[in-house]
């Protein structure tokens, strides 16, 4: 039997609302660690979104290295294979390849071709093995920019007929085939306000379910921060992010997932984690409810405190609301993340996924210009990301 553990968008270096999630991303790590040892898993499966930004912080870069040093020296039979996702610099997670296979962990960034121009399916055929036996294969497909994929009629049959194709390519088709991919696969439930989930190539709506060959033991998927799993695909699976990315996502429900491999039959077993950190969100029609329900929030000091979100309907501006609610605040149990008021004059509920006004002086304009990169299917080159860091800062400074 094959123990497969399959995880995804871990966003290493993400900062929420200006808190470091350093300790956070350790906490999550940990409990890898711990499942790995506790199930004897044979291969860690990663699908993308190791980072949170193409040009990742080095402290980030340093956990992730140590995680795969440290579990390949307590498991010296575990195999990893992690591939890009939309977040990555796809060259950048390669870059090391040769030398993390020392470690037995195999990363794929970028779709390849050969030398007359066609892709290179053989880089994308990873064996699995457990000792010297091979007992599976994977196909472990990056996130897809464009030219990456064939040509076709559409979107959905390009990578329909890349899967195929590189199906076609396993040397032995009796054992079983597992397949890696980062996308948005419609019919998946996404959240509202996570933009970054809807990137696909050149924007286009979700990869149809067929696009993957039905001979699949498995398939682990990337990209969508709630853990599910495709509608007419029961052996197809979000793993889900391991923290929430923002407070749209406060409900979900953080897991990997586990399969157990044995005659092309797959056992999927979902295990849910607990984020070190969890998010509050307090919604008020005024400014009086909303004082009273800080009022009411429990005292303690700030050490893995909840992070908190403050929405507020108010009748006209109230330049000093900031101030009062970080006066309360002081004794209680919170970290204060986001506070933002709304002056609808309607009586429609606040909608919590949609926020009616944005906080626009807090967006970061390195990452929407990343985002506009991503969404014509390019990478920022490190070079770029330098420069408008630099300017955006010098601007700032000025």
């Amino acid at each position: 039997m094959l123990k497969i553990l399959h995880t995804a968008d871990w966003h290493l270096g993400q900062t929420f609302h200006d808190f470091e999630r350093q300790k956070e991303h350790l906490h999550f790590l940990s409990a890898i660690r711990r499942i790995i040892a506790e199930r004897d898993i044979d291969a860690l499966l990663v699908a993308g979104d190791v980072f949170d930004s193409p040009n990742p912080p080095a402290e980030a870069q340093e956990m992730y290295y140590r995680f795969l040093y440290e579990v390949t020296s307590e498991n010296p039979d575990l195999q990893i294979i992690i591939i890009a996702g939309n977040h990555d610099s796809s060259a950048r997670l390669e870059a090391p390849a040769a030398l993390l296979r020392l470690l037995n962990v195999h990363v794929r960034g970028v779709v390849k071709r050969t030398a007359d121009g066609e892709i290179d399916y053989q880089h994308l055929i990873i064996p699995i093995r457990q000792g010297a036996a091979i007992t599976a294969w994977c196909l472990a497909v990056p996130y897809l920019r464009y030219g990456d994929y064939p040509p076709a009629e559409n979107l959905s049959k390009s990578v329909e007929k890349l899967f195929t194709d590189a199906y076609s390519h396993i040397p032995d088709k009796s054992l079983p085939v597992i397949a890696m991919a980062h996308l948005y696969a419609g019919g998946a439930t996404i959240s509202q306000k996570d933009k970054s989930e809807r990137i696909i190539i050149g924007g286009e709506e979700g990869i149809r379910s067929e696009a993957f060959p039905e001979q699949l033991s498995y398939i682990a998927l990337g990209h969508l921060h709630r853990a599910q799993h495709l509608p007419h695909r029961e052996n197809a699976y979000y793993s889900g992010a391991p923290l929430p990315m923002s407070f749209a996502e406060r409900t979900n429900k953080q897991s990997v997932i586990v399969v157990e491999l044995a005659e092309n039959k797959a056992n999927i077993e979902k295990i849910e984690l607990s984020p070190l950190i969890p998010l509050q969100s307090i919604f008020a029609d005024s400014i009086k409810e909303l004082i009273e329900r800080l009022h009411q929030l429990p005292e303690g000091d700030k050490h893995e405190a909840p992070y908190l979100e403050l929405i507020v309907r108010i009748a006209e501006p109230e330049p000093s609301l900031h101030n009062t609610v970080e006066n309360i605040l002081k004794t209680k149990r919170v970290q204060l993340a986001r506070l933002t008021c709304f002056t609808q004059k309607d009586t429609t509920k606040y909608d919590t996924d949609e926020p009616v006004e944005a906080d626009l002086h807090k967006l970061n304009p390195i990452d929407l210009a990343v985002d506009i990169f991503n969404r014509r299917g390019y990478d920022m080159s490190e070079t770029m990301y330098s420069l408008l860091t630099k300017i955006i800062k010098d601007e700032t400074n000025s």
